[in-house]
């Protein structure tokens, strides 16, 4: 083993996840049919294109808005946050912890992101 692949995003509407995630930041990496009510949605960070996301909603064990954990390095968290307001998105206060500063992000669907510089 060498690296995670892909995280899967539990979403309610794959097309405004993926406007919310473009204006995050990620790029899409593929669009695809994966089925007759289903799209393959999967998106990368710039420059980080071995470990994705895949924007999901046919798994009920994981329901919408569940995840948690996911923990995005930064390394100038005050600019990252500056450039996500000015695309409207906000921001949670930072946390100032032993371990890293750390800000969250909730899509459009509760899922909640973290933003950590150590």
């Amino acid at each position: 083993m060498n690296h995670i692949s892909i995280v899967s995003i539990p979403v309610s509407d794959q097309q405004r996840a993926k406007e919310f995630y473009l204006k995050f930041g990620f790029e899409l990496i593929i669009e695809a049919p994966l089925g007759p009510d289903q799209k393959w949605v999967q998106m990368a960070l710039p420059g980080a294109p071995h470990t994705t996301i895949a924007l999901v909603t046919w798994f009920p064990e994981m329901p919408v808005g569940s995840l948690r954990g996911f923990v995005i390095h930064c390394n100038d968290l005050d600019a990252e946050l500056a450039t996500l307001q000015s695309k409207g998105i906000k921001a949670e206060p930072i946390d100032q912890t032993p371990w890293g500063r750390f800000a969250a992000v909730i899509d459009p669907d509760g899922n909640r992101l973290s933003l950590h510089q150590e």
